[in-house]
């Protein structure tokens, strides 16, 4: 299992032991078999995102979170709408609607009660990850982020893989954001954060578990 506290933004000058980690894979977060383990002390809010097909929803497949935690998972969304409409609906018909629904949860459950919040989106905007961010603020929560920094050919394989492929036009800006975003990490420039981790797609496959 690789165990780590998640690497405070801003909060101190850094030190030796305080510095904050680089936007790019860990190492001991890729070659382990057991779960990545992010702490998120207090109310908080966990933003996991990255390229559509990196990973993220192969990571929170394996959740182990405290008590009460609030998952967000669009495919979860998608899945839920897909029973309720008539089987031969294709998704790109209620695509709009998966979206909105998705993004009506997270408001609730950044607002609500639960403790523990995580997101699943790919915000590779940054208006997205702002919106998200001060949507935690709003609920009282630490904001942080899990980044999954993955090649766009990986992305792709995923979206094969799931059996849903994100159109070429789109997934070219989701590609073309996500390279800035690995840059401003990698830079330090991308602010707001309580805290910031990076893994990959393989580092995805063993799962993520919560701790406070």
């Amino acid at each position: 299992m690789t165990t780590a506290r998640a690497v405070p933004t801003g909060a101190v000058p850094p030190t030796r032991d305080t510095e904050p980690r680089p936007a790019v894979p860990d190492p001991s977060d890729t070659g382990g078999t057991g779960p990545l383990v992010v702490v998120l002390p207090g109310r908080s809010l966990l933003l996991v995102a990255g390229l559509p097909g990196a990973g993220k929803s192969t990571l929170l497949a394996g959740l182990d979170a405290p008590e009460g935690t609030r998952v967000l998972d669009s495919g979860a969304t998608r899945a839920v709408l897909a029973r309720l409409l008539p089987a031969a609906t294709p998704y790109p018909a209620y695509r709009w609607l998966t979206h909105l629904t998705h993004r009506a949860s997270v408001v609730t459950a950044a607002l609500g009660p639960a403790d523990t919040v995580v997101v699943h989106l790919p915000a590779t905007a940054p208006r997205v990850r702002a919106a998200v961010r001060t949507l935690a603020r709003l609920g009282g929560r630490a904001p942080h982020l899990l980044w999954l920094d993955t090649a766009p050919d990986q992305a792709l394989d995923g979206q094969h893989a799931r059996g849903r492929v994100v159109r070429s036009r789109p997934f070219a800006a989701h590609a073309r954001r996500a390279r800035d975003t690995a840059d401003a990490l990698r830079a330090g420039t991308e602010t707001g954060w309580s805290s910031v981790r990076c893994t990959d797609r393989s580092g995805a496959r063993g799962g993520l578990a919560l701790a406070k």
